[in-house]
C-alpha cells in the first residue's frame, strides 16, 4: 500500500486523482485467525494495530456488524485530555495523549490532532479545592496541568462570562497539551495501517454466537460464517454485555445514551476546549466553525442513538449562563451514542472467565481520548495473555476485591 505524502497528492493531482487505491481491503473471512477483534471502532482497530506493530501478530480479523467507525467513534465530541486524579487513570490516558501526538506519522494519515488545550472550569469553592488537588496529583504523575485563576481563563476564552449569577468562574484546571482530533480520521488511519499489515477488516459481519470447548474459546459464528480462533478480543462498547452473554459470563456494566449537538458554523471565537462540570456541559469549536456541545448521559439504561429535546434544553441552559453568545445560535444537528458504564466509571481491560477471551469496555463517556492507550494495553493483554502495567489495575476482579478506581467521585463527573 502506497504511503500518503505531499508528492503523492501532487502526482495524483496531475492524474485527475484517478490513481488512488482503496484505503483498506474488504476481504471475505478466512476459516481461522490467530486473533479476532470484535468491533471496528477506534478501540478495536487500535488493538489490532498494536497487535501487529508491537507484537508481530498480523493474522488478525477485525469484524464489525455495521460499518467501520460507525458507532461511538463517529459520534463523540473528540476531547483529548489526561488530567485524571487516580494514578492508573492518569497513566493510561497520558499514554494515550502522547500517542495522539505522533499518530499521524504512525499510521500515515493526518488525524488532525490539535493540542489546543483543555480547561475544566471551577465554578464552586469545592471544585477549586478539588482541581488544586488534581493539579498536585498530576505533577507527581508527570502530567502537565496547572490551576489558573479567573483572569487567565478569560484571557484564554474571551467569550466566557466570569460573573454568572449562579455559578461564577473561580478558576480552572488547565492542560495545555490536551485538545481534539478528527474522530473519523483516527478510525480510517488505523484501518488503513492494519490492512497494510495484512489484517482483514470485515464489515457488515455480526457475531451470532461464541463457541467454547473445555473453558477455552474455539470459534465465533457470524453472519458471514464460522471463524475459528484461539484469541478473541471483545471491544464493542455498549454492546459488550450482549457478547459476554453469548460466551456465558456477565460483565459489571450498564449501557446508557450520551447525547451531543453542534451549532451552525460561525467565525472562530474559541480556540480551546472548555468543560464545566458543575453545570455539566462542555464546548469546543470545530475546524468548520461549529460549536460542539455535549453534556451528561441519560438517566436511564437504553441503546438509543438519537437525540432528545429535554437534553438540548438541559445542556444548553447550563452553558448559556457561562457563554451568553451561544443563546443566539441555531442548532445544526444532534445525535447520541451508546456508552458503557462500570460502577466506578473506570474501564475494563481484562481476562474473562473463558480462556482466550479478553474484554475492553467500560470507558463510559471518556472513550475517544483513550483510543491509542487502550489499544496499546489491550494488544499486550491479548498477545501475552496477562495484563501489562497500563492494564494491570483495570481487571474485572477489582469489583470482587473492592479495588475501585473511582473517577466519578474523584472528578465529580464521569468524563
Amino acid at each position: 500500500m502506497r504511503r500518503y505524502s505531499a508528492f503523492a497528492i501532487a502526482r495524483e493531482g496531475l492524474r485527475y486523482h484517478q490513481g488512488w487505491e482503496r484505503a483498506w481491503a474488504s476481504p471475505e473471512p478466512k476459516k481461522r485467525y490467530d486473533a479476532i477483534v470484535v468491533g471496528a471502532g477506534g478501540h478495536g482497530l487500535a488493538t489490532a494495530f498494536y497487535l501487529g506493530k508491537n507484537h508481530g501478530i498480523t493474522n488478525v480479523a477485525v469484524i464489525e456488524k455495521g460499518w467501520l467507525g460507525g458507532g461511538n467513534t463517529g459520534r463523540n465530541t473528540t476531547i483529548i485530555r489526561s488530567n485524571y486524579l487516580q494514578d492508573p487513570s492518569a497513566a493510561i490516558y497520558e499514554k494515550s495523549r502522547s500517542l495522539y501526538e505522533t499518530m499521524s506519522q504512525d499510521v500515515n494519515m493526518n488525524v488532525m490532532f490539535s493540542p489546543r488545550g483543555v480547561i475544566m472550569l471551577a465554578q464552586t469553592h469545592h471544585e477549586v479545592r478539588g482541581y488544586q488537588r488534581t493539579a498536585h496529583a498530576n505533577a507527581l504523575q508527570g502530567v502537565e496541568t496547572t490551576f489558573i485563576g479567573p483572569q487567565k481563563v478569560k484571557e484564554l476564552v474571551p467569550i466566557i462570562n466570569l460573573e454568572g449569577p449562579r455559578y461564577p468562574v473561580l478558576g480552572g484546571l488547565w492542560q495545555p497539551r490536551g485538545g481534539t482530533a478528527r474522530h473519523d480520521a483516527v478510525a480510517w488511519g488505523y484501518a488503513r495501517a492494519c490492512s497494510a499489515m495484512g489484517m482483514d477488516i470485515i464489515q457488515n459481519c455480526a457475531v451470532t454466537g461464541i463457541e467454547t470447548e473445555g473453558g477455552q474459546v474455539k470459534a465465533v459464528n457470524t453472519t458471514k460464517g464460522r471463524i475459528e480462533t484461539g484469541k478473541l478480543a471483545l471491544v464493542v462498547a455498549g454492546h459488550s454485555s450482549d457478547l459476554a452473554q453469548m460466551a456465558g459470563f456477565r460483565l459489571p456494566i450498564e449501557s446508557v445514551a450520551l447525547q451531543a449537538l453542534v451549532s451552525e458554523p460561525i467565525k472562530p471565537c474559541m480556540d480551546v476546549v472548555v468543560m464545566a462540570n458543575t453545570v455539566h456541559g462542555y464546548m469546543s469549536q470545530s475546524d468548520k466553525g461549529e460549536m460542539v456541545i455535549g453534556g451528561g448521559t441519560d438517566h436511564y439504561n437504553n441503546y438509543t442513538q438519537r437525540g432528545s429535546f429535554h437534553h438540548i434544553e438541559e445542556t444548553v441552559r447550563a452553558l448559556v449562563e457561562t457563554f451568553p453568545m451561544i443563546s443566539r445560535l441555531k442548532m445544526l444537528r444532534q445525535w447520541g451514542g451508546i456508552v458503557d458504564m462500570t460502577g466506578d466509571r473506570s474501564p475494563l481491560i481484562s481476562k474473562t472467565p473463558v480462556g482466550g477471551i479478553f474484554v475492553n469496555c467500560g470507558w463510559g463517556t471518556g472513550g475517544f481520548k483513550a483510543i491509542p492507550g487502550s489499544g496499546w494495553a489491550m494488544a499486550e493483554l491479548v498477545a501475552k495473555g496477562e495484563p501489562g502495567p497500563l492494564a494491570a489495575d483495570f481487571g474485572i476482579e477489582r469489583f470482587r476485591e473492592g479495588r475501585f478506581i473511582d473517577e466519578s467521585v474523584a472528578a465529580g463527573v464521569a468524563h
